[in-house]
């Protein structure tokens, strides 16, 4: 196994990936149905991935990176909170970004899109919950 990667982030790469099947399928449903009711491809990725996202931090809040602590402040939960939402945030609108240079300018279509753009996203979004929104207060995840 390679030095600095350790059982703990390996497990926790699966946990998060688990979860991030279900936001996937939980976003891929919804944006796949709002197409099909005529909704404009970005308003339906803006609510699919709102859908996502509340599922993703209520699980990985709870099972991926709890780090043990049954009982956490109000404080810290509302700082890891706000940092979720920052983080994805920036995540939706890179995903933004990618889906209408995907669609718009590259002519691929709208569901092959969100494919492509959703593999390229999980990686980043598992660093930077690891190593922001869910990380421990003052020390390194």
């Amino acid at each position: 196994m390679v030095k600095w990667v350790s059982k703990k982030v390996i497990v926790q790469f699966i946990t998060f990936n688990l979860v991030g099947l279900l936001n996937t399928a939980i976003d891929f449903l919804l944006y796949t149905l709002l197409l099909w009711f005529g909704t404009y491809y970005l308003i339906a990725q803006i609510i699919a991935y709102g859908a996502g996202m509340i599922n993703s931090f209520l699980l990985n809040s709870r099972y991926t990176f709890h780090k043990g602590d049954t009982l956490v402040s109000k404080p810290r939960q509302l700082n890891k909170g706000v940092r979720f939402i920052v983080w994805n945030a920036l995540l939706l609108g890179l995903t933004l970004l990618l889906l209408a240079a995907f669609t718009e300018w590259w002519g691929v279509g709208e569901v092959i899109s969100k494919v492509i753009v959703t593999v390229v996203t999980v990686a980043l979004n598992f660093y930077g919950s690891k190593k922001w929104v869910f990380a421990a207060s003052g020390s390194r995840a």
